[in-house]
């Protein structure tokens, strides 16, 4: 595999982990301070972090927030509506639009 896969699978990694963690922390919300919801988000954001950290080493921080950043947030947005069975506004779908292309510019700008 070469470099650039790898350096993709690990922001997907962090974005997953990112995104998990919120749909965990939601789900153990308003319960018991000590749940298995609250323990797996505390865990998914300890596991993202330390991908996060491997990205940073490899991408300038200016590039690499807004693409982790941005992507976690497009896909919980999406995950609450399948998941938590939010609903997604037509404002929201439009801000996800224009998320997807400022991150498609900041990461073609690396370039």
């Amino acid at each position: 595999m070469n470099n650039q896969i790898i350096f993709s699978l690990l922001i997907l990694i962090t974005v997953v982990l990112n995104t998990l963690a919120q749909n965990l922390l939601k789900l153990g919300a308003g319960q018991n301070p000590l749940n298995i919801y609250l323990l797996g988000g505390i865990i998914s954001y300890g596991l993202s972090a330390i991908f996060y950290v491997v990205v940073l080493a490899k991408l300038n921080l200016s590039v690499a927030y807004p693409i982790v950043i941005g992507l976690t947030i497009i896909v919980t947005m999406i995950t609450g509506a399948v998941i938590l069975r939010e609903k997604i506004l037509f404002s929201q779908w439009l801000g996800m639009g224009l998320m997807l292309s400022g991150i498609g510019a900041i990461a073609l700008g690396k370039h």
